[in-house]
């Protein structure tokens, strides 16, 4: 079981550490309840409560044990066994807790999370193709795009979609085979059966399911013995027309450290990614989780989270928490004013870090030219198409004015960095590549 710690921060609140045992568990706990976990203790504390979730340390993994912990005036353990619909979805390894049904239900068999579904799922540009495939696949499984292979960065949502096929094929099949895992889990297994040599069991287990949903195949690299019983897997699915879903956050032959008859096989479907949200979808989605979460967002609000937040969905879901809990316990309404103070120690980081400087020595770098290149008169594309890109990350990156980043590129009119700003901004919402180059350098930038 995880084992956890309560300290108080400096503004009144509480964080509790919760350690867990394995990358799988730290993943699933915080990308599918880490929210409803903090709503449920804050609520219980009657004070802002936040979750931590960290990995123990790799020789005490194995023998931590629970505690109790104290957030406020109750215990979160009693906290995690009260009978609302929250605490229940309170994981116990790694898995969702059941209900009240003393047998498995079809979904958690399949280790599916039954919110994670096409409806909960804010279509965009960004996820466009991969939604598609995704729902031909649920309403065809074992026919085309076989195997589907998903790739993206963090946080783009590559999880979500996974359990949305499964989720969708379970409704229409309830006795279907289905099993969701991470990359990480088939890798255990491997382990434990190659200990036991019990391969039989391992072969029993994976070749007779109808849908198999295996996330972060990267996570293969440089493990023969699971790359092997994997291959062995993936034939005998495909050869009983069993469908395979796979993420990675490259694609195929990107993969590295991983047998060339894995990757071709991979590569032999459909493989398709999953862009980093653009801006009116971003919007879409922290408005509809703020929905659902019982505290509808104003449009304006969700412009001004959007445009401050553009990494991934989950980022996204955090500054919305946040924002949540502050308008709670500040008893205000959402507006500008309060999400700003509720990201202010966001806000001021990215301020703090992304100057106009830094920005052009890292697209001079990326793109390999010179930063002289950036303040010169040179107008060859090589030179020209990044320094466009530095002028477009300038303005939606830092406080500069248009005159103000002119100067700073030579001592340009701002009508040529507006022109590189509409430029850019108008070919990212239609150039996949660029988008995804952008993506990368405002991380990189984010640092």
């Amino acid at each position: 079981m995880p084992a956890a710690d309560v300290t108080n921060d400096a503004e009144g609140g509480a964080v509790v550490t919760v350690r867990v045992p394995n990358r799988f568990k730290l993943d699933w706990i915080r990308n599918q309840y880490a929210g409803r976990i903090e709503t449920v203790l804050s609520e219980l504390a009657g004070k802002p409560v936040r979750l931590d979730i960290t990995l123990a340390p790799r020789e005490a993994a194995t023998t931590t044990q629970s505690r109790p912990v104290t957030a406020g005036p109750q215990p979160v353990s009693a906290a995690l066994r009260a009978p609302s619909a929250a605490a229940s979805a309170v994981p116990v390894n790694g898995m969702p807790r059941p209900a009240t049904l003393p047998t498995a239900s079809p979904a958690s068999r399949s280790r599916l999370n039954p919110q994670l579904t096409f409806d909960t799922l804010v279509p965009g540009r960004a996820n466009q193709m991969a939604r598609t495939a995704a729902l031909h696949v649920a309403g065809a499984p074992g026919q085309m795009y076989n195997p589907l292979f998903i790739y993206g960065g963090v946080g783009l949502g590559k999880t979500h979609l996974i359990h949305a096929v499964g989720n969708a094929l379970l409704a229409d099949k309830p006795d279907a085979r289905i099993l969701y895992l991470h990359a990480e889990q088939f890798i255990t297994d491997v382990v434990r059966n190659y200990q036991r040599k019990t391969f039989d069991e391992l072969k029993a287990k994976y070749h007779s399911l109808d849908l198999l949903l295996i996330d972060d195949v990267q996570f293969f690299a440089g493990k023969e013995r699971t790359q092997e019983e994997f291959f062995n897997a993936f034939e005998a699915l495909l050869a009983k027309k069993a469908h395979i879903i796979m993420t990675s956050d490259t694609y195929p032959k990107g993969l590295v450290d991983i047998d060339e008859r894995l990757t071709s096989r991979f590569d032999a479907g459909l493989t398709v990614a999953i862009e980093p949200p653009e801006l009116e979808m971003r919007v879409a989605i922290l408005m509809r989780k703020a929905e659902q979460e019982g505290s509808p967002m104003p449009e304006d609000v969700a412009f001004f989270v959007a445009k401050n937040v553009r990494a991934n969905v989950r980022e996204l879901e955090g500054a919305l928490r946040k924002i949540l809990a502050y308008s709670r316990f500040s008893q205000k309404e959402i507006n500008i004013g309060l999400a700003r103070e509720a990201l202010k120690d966001l806000l001021s980081i990215q301020n703090r870090q992304v100057g106009v400087e830094n920005i052009q020595k890292t697209v001079a770098d990326f793109y390999k030219i010179k930063v002289a290149d950036m303040y010169s008169k040179k107008r060859p594309a090589s030179i020209a198409r990044p320094r466009q890109i530095a002028m477009y990350l300038a303005k939606e990156m830092t406080q500069k004015s248009l005159p103000e980043i002119g100067e700073l590129f030579g001592g340009r009119d701002h009508t040529t960095v507006l022109h590189a700003v509409r430029k850019i901004s108008g070919e990212r919402q239609k150039n996949s590549e660029l988008n995804q180059q952008l993506h990368v350098l405002e991380q990189t930038l984010k640092g």
